[in-house]
């Protein structure tokens, strides 16, 4: 029950209200009597009440604060006093109409009318009896409205199952204001006092903590031992909620210490915090379980989310590690557990796909299109870990993108490069503060599913610190038989990482751990041809640049010739992106003259070129006719692609030291230094007199000091440079070689032939000499990329001088 009106009325006492000191009388049979003998004016004054529902003989304050109310009141005050008081439907509606009330009231007198200091009027009022309206009459400058008088059902006087309910609800009362500290004792004297039977269920009624519509419906009850008996119903219920709140504020008074003393501090200010517009940590816990519902995971995952979720309620907010925790669940709710995109399975579509984005390519294209092949028969195949290798520029990341598209999964990337902390892979444990998962999930969280195209960008790059070795740490990532149950520190339980697609992407494969490297298929993306390259560039680069500088394809046309001159010109490398930046200057060149508005050639011709850019650059390519002896004109591989480089030989006097220059690495000079030991072991051979060894120094030097070179192909170039150098037998023109020298003269297979072969064509190179064992990567390379060029096929380096070597009759190396 709530505090009793009589006792108290916003902390007056009614003395306080009355200034005679007189108390309300309690409502009698006589008066209970008297009243409904009573007879209904015709119509009444309509008072709506916010939050309350008045019961026949109950006395309530009532404040009025709107200027409809206020005006009822002064002229009921004036006239009879009675007007009908009528709950609201909804207590939000600050200007209630006749469809906003009930219609069931209780026709109330006006007691006592004070006016309050902030302006507002409290009455004292007094139901009489119930009524129901019939019809509203108006509804300016107040509620006006008909009524009809509403019979009260009385059972008879000997009833006795009436007489035990009314009892009951006495005893009921009684015993609740005992136990409720809200409410004061004299309560009890009221109910004591109360004569009339059907007062004492209207008292109680009023006073019980109930809503509005609950109170309505018992006000509305016509028979009185049925309203008697819900209301002792309502009685039990609030009874035993007391008898539970007070056996637990015994128990926690008792057992209170400290700690649990702070906690309902915390909870008082998490329940003002969420007054402030904040979210408890209750509704935290449940918004969670109905996310977990939703997920689609084993039984395994959802035991352990239930046994973390628990552990997390029994935290105390305000400790560190219930942050740690709370991201920990966010964590697992948002991870695509069991979540995938279905894969697309249209060959057709996909190589369309992969032709309109990337010009060449076909290996790559290949492989791509019987995995797809293979995954569509089976429907259930372990991804593979693919590594596209190659220099940069060829359209190794941006080749990810096409294949997801192709595919139809998600695409992520991840940047390798510089990477040293090996928990960026797997995640930092949960005792720290501030941890956080590994990029592998966070990753595959930003993407919703399980099977996305993943780019492992620059896995080349990796680096190692005192933090760990990611390289090792990709192992398990990477290792098909392993990724079904990868092992997060911050999840700590396996993740399914079977269906992703992984693509890793490298410069070099010098840099990769053995065992990461041995766990991945390695494509080769070599370098592109100067075909190729214009064709590039007409269909994507020069479209795109044009976008990006908001022009229109009128405004600049730059034909296949143009294009060629910029390849061969002012790019060297194996990929496209210094002549995208070439083609952007152009662009930018006709987006000037445009907003200038100033004359220009829309269609570029080859002096626009040169205008623009400047004169050619890389005319240091070209091949340089070997006319002077020692010279040799070599194919290497450099992490841009193939290059030539010529290599150039001297002798002066001196006491038979061997100098080499050029900024060699240690393999290359190595080569040299078997070089020059196979021709000392073979002068009788090459008809070089022995002595010429001791009398004379040899200097071999290789141009364009600065670049850092090194690795064995230039071997086979070195040792013709030197026999052509002591015998002073020119090397034939349009020539260049490549491979490895053993000390007895055999030539052995080098890589990256085809960036080499390309090279070899941007020099106009007319024949090149390789190994014989390196025929196999000229058979996989495209007869339209060998156009214009011959091969020599050669086992021992006797075969190299002879095909190499042109034929004198005298040897200089005689005369010497």
């Amino acid at each position: 029950m709530a505090k009793s009106n009589f006792i108290s009325l916003d902390s007056l006492s009614l003395q306080e209200f009355d200034e005679n000191s007189e108390l309300i009388p309690l409502m009698t049979p006589e008066d209970e009597a008297k009243i409904n003998s009573e007879v209904l004016p015709e119509s009444l004054p309509i008072l709506p009440l916010r939050n309350t529902v008045l019961f026949p003989g109950v006395v309530i304050p009532i404040t009025a604060g709107r200027d409809k109310s206020i005006k009822l009141i002064n002229d009921a005050n004036k006239g009879g006093k009675v007007i009908g008081v009528v709950s609201q439907k909804d207590e939000t509606v600050e200007d209630p109409t006749a469809k906003d009330i009930f219609k069931k009231g209780t026709v109330a007198r006006i007691l006592k009318v004070l006016k309050m200091p902030d302006g507002n009027t409290t009455i004292i009022i007094q139901g009489k009896k119930r009524f129901e309206i019939n019809e509203v009459v108006q509804e300016k400058p107040y509620i006006t409205a008909t009524v009809k008088d509403v019979a009260e059902a009385k059972p008879a006087v000997d009833n006795q199952e009436f007489s035990a309910i009314i009892e009951s609800i006495k005893e009921l009362a009684l015993q609740i204001i005992k136990d409720s500290p809200n409410i004061p004792t004299e309560a009890t004297f009221a109910i004591k006092n109360i004569e009339s039977n059907s007062f004492l269920v209207n008292f109680v009624s009023s006073n019980m903590n109930l809503s509005v519509e609950e109170k309505q419906k018992l006000l509305e009850i016509n028979d009185l031992k049925e309203r008697a008996l819900a209301t002792l119903k309502y009685m039990n219920v609030e009874f035993q909620k007391l008898e539970l709140k007070n056996d637990i504020q015994s128990k926690v008074q008792s057992d209170m210490n400290q700690q649990q003393r702070e906690y309902f501090l915390h909870q008082q200010m998490k329940t003002i915090q969420e007054e402030l517009g904040g979210v408890s940590s209750g509704e935290e816990l449940e918004e969670m379980r109905m996310r977990a519902k939703d997920k689609v995971w084993d039984e395994k995952v959802a035991e352990h989310f239930d046994k973390e979720l628990a552990k997390m309620q029994r935290m105390n907010p305000q400790v560190a590690e219930y942050s740690i925790q709370r991201n920990y669940l966010d964590l697992f709710l948002d991870l695509p557990w069991n979540e995938f995109s279905e894969d697309k399975f249209d060959l057709k579509r996909a190589k369309k796909i992969l032709d309109r984005d990337h010009y060449g390519l076909d290996d790559v294209k290949k492989r791509i299109i019987e995995y797809l092949a293979v995954l569509k028969l089976r429907n259930d195949m372990k991804s593979p870990i693919l590594c596209l290798y190659g220099p940069p520029g060829v359209g190794k990341t941006s080749l990810g993108k096409s294949i997801a598209e192709a595919l139809g999964r998600e695409y992520v990337r991840m940047s390798l490069g510089g990477l040293r902390d090996e928990a960026e892979i797997r995640g930092h444990r949960k005792t720290y503060i501030g941890a956080m998962p590994g990029r592998i999930l966070q990753s595959l969280k930003k993407a919703g599913t399980s099977n996305p195209v993943f780019v492992l960008d620059e896995i080349d790059k990796l680096s190692n610190s005192h933090q760990g070795d990611p390289s090792s740490a990709m192992l398990e990532v990477l290792d098909p038989e392993q990724n079904s149950e990868f092992y997060d520190n911050f999840l700590e339980m396996g993740y399914d990482l079977s269906k992703v697609m992984f693509i890793a992407t490298s410069n070099s494969l010098n840099t990769i751990q053995p065992a990461l490297r041995d766990r991945m298929e390695i494509i080769n993306v070599s370098g592109y041809t100067i075909e190729e390259k214009v064709e590039i560039g007409k269909r994507h680069l020069l479209p795109k640049q044009i976008e990006e500088h908001g022009l229109k394809d009128k405004h600049i046309k730059i034909a296949k010739p143009q294009l060629e001159k910029i390849v061969e010109g002012y790019t060297r490398e194996s990929g496209v992106r210094g002549l995208e930046k070439q083609i952007a200057k152009m662009v930018r060149y006709a987006a000037k003259n445009i907003a200038m508005e100033e004359d220009y050639n829309a269609k570029i011709s080859n002096e626009d070129v040169i205008e623009v850019l400047g004169a050619p650059r890389l005319e240091r390519d070209k091949y340089e006719n070997n006319n002077v002896a020692g010279v040799v004109t070599g194919l290497a591989w450099t992490r841009v692609g193939g290059d030539i480089l010529f290599i150039e030989s001297i002798l002066s006097k001196g006491k038979g030291n061997l100098t080499i220059t050029g900024n060699l690495g240690k393999v290359m000079k190595e080569s040299a230094t078997i070089a020059m030991e196979y021709i000392k072991a073979n002068a009788d051979e090459f008809g070089i007199k022995p002595e010429v060894f001791e009398k004379y120094n040899v200097h071999i030097h290789v141009p364009e000091g600065a670049t850092p070179k090194d690795g064995p192909s230039a071997g086979v170039t070195m040792l013709t440079s030197l026999v052509s150098l002591f015998t002073q037998r020119k090397v034939k023109k349009s020539l260049a070689m490549t491979g490895e020298i053993t000390l007895r003269g055999k030539v052995l297979p080098v890589g990256g032939i085809k960036e080499k072969i390309l090279a070899a064509k941007r020099a106009k190179i007319k024949e090149i000499l390789l190994c014989e064992e390196n025929k196999r990567d000229i058979d996989e390379i495209k007869p339209e990329y060998l156009k214009g060029l011959k091969f020599h096929y050669v086992s021992d380096m006797s075969d190299v001088l002879k095909l190499a070597l042109i034929k004198q009759k005298v040897s200089n190396a005689k005369k010497l």
